[in-house]
């Protein structure tokens, strides 16, 4: 089971979230593009077009964000395999995600990537029963690690000058991590 398999659109308190399709690549492509949201992303992109030819990737695993119907930013939940030995291998297929996210500069600040990341962990954990998901970024990222932090994800992992930067060179890289048993432990109404 996959993103493509659920129902959406589903609806948070402000926000809309649904797949990407490819009519949303101009409003994605607005801010993806800006140097400032590209400058902790894995790639810039120079034009509308190389975002519609990654559609068909994209529709997998990426969700738009959308706030009184303007697309406010966008999720990442891709699905993967965990690492098994070969005897049991197929009990580790499609168990964990990776998260990711971006926002528009003039829609952050305002928790739309709080909103949008706690849905997409109910989507991860409640509906497609994954048992761990990850999230990674430059250590010099901040924001991505504290909101990482602030989901209880726990630092598994800081790379000393693994991540090669387009702009500043070899740069630490973080991993976070989160099991579906403490994201449930964290949501129960007594715990701490």
């Amino acid at each position: 089971m996959g993103l493509t398999d659920l129902r959406w659109p589903r609806r948070t308190a402000r926000l809309e979230l649904r797949p990407f399709t490819i009519a949303d690549a101009e409003a994605v492509f607005a801010y993806r593009s800006l140097p400032e949201v590209g400058q902790w992303l894995s790639g810039l992109l120079t034009d509308v077009e190389s975002l519609r030819a990654r559609a068909a990737d994209w529709q997998s695993a990426q969700l738009v964000m959308l706030h009184q119907g303007e697309v406010v930013g966008d999720l990442m939940l891709r699905i993967e395999d965990a690492w098994a030995q070969a005897e049991v291998a197929e009990h580790g297929r499609g168990v964990q995600a990776e998260l990711g996210w971006v926002v528009a500069p003039w829609a952050q600040g305002r928790g739309f990537a709080r909103e949008g990341i706690a849905e997409l962990l109910v989507v991860a954990f409640d509906e497609l029963g994954l048992r761990r998901v990850t999230a990674n970024c430059f250590a010099a990222n901040e924001a991505s690690w504290r909101l990482m932090e602030a989901f209880g994800m726990r630092r598994e992992l800081h790379a000393v000058a693994e991540s090669l930067h387009r702009d500043d060179g070899w740069l630490d890289g973080y991993g976070y991590a989160l099991l579906a048993d403490e994201w449930r432990e964290r949501r129960r109404p007594n715990a701490v």
